[in-house]
């Protein structure tokens, strides 16, 4: 069966059915007239038919090749179709981008940037997960998985996109009613708002000029969900931790207030990862340099501030 589908035979006989000789076709091909004749004769020894009538003068095809070379037509041009495509998509973007993020990373700055790649290229179409919890890109057949804090995950190709700072806050009510010196020292003793996804969520490291802190925190209340942490905080219940880029806007509103801000707790990455492969496609290629330069700008900001 392998044998059949040989496409340089196809094209072997094609090109002697359209020009009528095997030296004509050889001269089109660019390769010796016996080259042409071997060729076609596998390919009848394979097929277990003469395609090709053969005399000193001409060639014509039998009834079988007639009926073959209108079948090899579609062939070779559903080929080149393809080849096309998957040529085109290696430059252009194209198709469907299948994409994961976590919920508060996908709401606050994945969507944006689907806005602006649909907008440079309209005829794409995107299917957007955001779950906080960790997809597998093989078996869910995800294009990219944008994950956020620390990668654990070794069989994956990855690119670092940018930086997080975590940072523990509290309602202004929340915050008014802890000491005015509390430090992560009595954070056990504090009622705290956990969420279930948070890796590490059992203890956290404090440090601050060379002093470090690990303590173990005390949920009150945990939630599967990043967004159900979030409300819970701005609903007074306790503290949280969070990504800088979930929070930053409460606390330029006055919503939220940061805690232990003199403190600092380990920096994460945000990564965009993808499933083994030699080659990347446009489409993925094109979104993950948009979100590169999203990062940028938010660690700019970040920085300014």
């Amino acid at each position: 069966m392998a044998e059949l589908l040989n496409l340089n035979r196809l094209a072997y006989f094609t090109t002697v059915m359209e020009t009528g000789s095997f030296t004509a076709a050889a001269d089109r091909l660019g390769v010796a007239k016996a080259v042409v004749s071997h060729q076609i004769g596998k390919l009848e020894e394979e097929l277990g038919a003469t395609l090709l009538q053969r005399t000193t003068r001409r060639v014509t095809p039998t009834e079988e090749g007639r009926l073959f070379y209108d079948r090899a037509m579609i062939i070779l041009r559903e080929a080149e179709a393809a080849y096309g495509e998957i040529s085109h998509g290696a430059v252009e973007p194209s198709g469907t981008l299948r994409l994961t993020a976590p919920l508060d990373y996908g709401t606050k700055m994945v969507a944006p940037v689907m806005a602006a790649y649909l907008k440079i290229y309209p005829h794409m179409r995107v299917e957007a997960i955001f779950d906080d919890a960790v997809s597998n890109l093989v078996d869910e057949q995800i294009d990219l998985g944008i994950r956020v804090g620390w990668l654990t995950d070794s069989s994956n190709q990855a690119r670092r996109l940018g930086t997080i700072r975590q940072t523990v806050v509290a309602s202004p009510a929340f915050a008014a009613s802890l000491p005015p010196d509390v430090t992560p020292r009595q954070a056990r003793s504090l009622a705290w708002v956990g969420n279930a996804q948070l890796r590490g969520i059992g203890q956290w490291l404090f440090s601050r000029d060379g002093e470090t802190v690990l303590t173990e925190l005390n949920p009150i209340i945990m939630c599967d969900k990043s967004p159900a942490a979030h409300a819970c905080v701005l609903a007074g219940i306790g503290l949280g931790v969070f990504p800088d880029y979930s929070v930053s806007d409460d606390i330029a509103e006055g919503r939220l207030v940061p805690v232990f801000a003199d403190w600092r707790l380990p920096t994460g990455g945000i990564h965009a990862v993808f499933p083994p492969a030699r080659f990347r496609p446009a489409k993925v290629r094109a979104f993950v340099e948009l979100l590169a330069a999203a990062e940028k700008k938010r660690s700019r900001g970040r920085t300014m501030a």
